[in-house]
């Protein structure tokens, strides 16, 4: 079954080959937050990395490509009248679905919640909509927070990003879902930075993420294809009673160590990207 999907996902990169070279040469960086699996905190976890970008003074603007489980403007408390499906539609111009969030220097394309969209998943609409916020020229830092899985959405998104952060846990069932991701990305892409969420400490994250760099070798993947460890969250409840309040946490409890260990490894992807 595995075989089966990567060879899927073999064609869609081909297919999309011819898409990503047409990406606008911008200023804006982009960076995709992917997990293989749902429920390692990855939503919770780009909304708290891109306020730390925000406060950097860069311009963030993150887009929810969650598609059809969009849960972005909750976590920025927002309540966004119009969705990136008003542009992918054409109801509305790029700039008028862009919101402004209560963060300076931080914005939000949401998604929708529920939607189902029917366009064939093969019609690049997804990665040409991230052409067309680069070719804005104005944020610093485009953050697309995928939704969780590898179905073809999610594989759009990752084709038309040099630089991919995979959020993961040492739950056995999302290492094996981002080993799967890890070999579907070694077909085309040179690297793919790894976080994982929940642990005790950062040793159990680079000595997990040794293991799936022996594992690649083990089972004769690229050999180019690098996995950058850039560190380990802790588990903390108040990093979940703020997503419940539709705060930010690294906002509310500055000084926990799950807030230290964040500013670090936002610090670590901007040196990688």
């Amino acid at each position: 079954m595995l075989d089966v999907k990567l060879s899927q996902a073999e064609k869609l990169i081909n297919l999309t080959s011819k898409a990503n070279d047409n990406l606008t040469i911008s200023k804006t960086k982009l960076l995709t937050i992917t997990s293989g699996k749902g429920g390692v905190g990855k939503s919770t976890f780009t909304a708290n990395f891109a306020y730390i970008l925000s406060q950097k003074g860069l311009k963030v603007l993150v887009l929810d490509a969650d598609i059809g489980l969009a849960n972005m403007q909750v976590l920025f408390d927002v309540k966004p009248v119009v969705t990136l499906f008003d542009y992918i539609n054409g109801h509305k111009k790029l700039k008028e679905v862009i919101v402004e969030t209560k963060y300076q220097n931080l914005s939000l394309i949401a998604g929708k919640s529920g939607y189902q969209y029917g366009s064939n998943s093969n019609s690049f609409i997804f990665s040409r909509l991230v052409e067309d916020i680069l070719e804005l020229n104005y944020y610093d830092i485009l953050i697309v927070d995928t939704g969780a899985g590898l179905n073809d959405y999610v594989k759009e998104f990752l084709k038309v990003s040099t630089n991919i952060l995979a959020i993961t846990s040492t739950d056995p069932s999302a290492l094996t879902d981002v080993y799967s991701l890890i070999k579907m990305l070694a077909i085309d892409k040179k690297s793919l930075m790894l976080c994982f969420n929940h642990t005790k400490n950062d040793l159990i994250g680079e000595t997990i993420s040794n293991s799936l760099v022996n594992l690649a070798k083990k089972n004769r993947l690229k050999s180019e294809f690098v996995i950058k460890y850039i560190g380990s969250v802790p588990s903390s409840e108040n990093i979940t009673r703020a997503a419940r309040a539709r705060k930010i946490f690294v906002n509310e409890f500055r000084q926990e160590e799950a807030a230290h260990k964040l500013q670090n490894i936002v610090d670590s992807v901007l040196k990688n990207i």
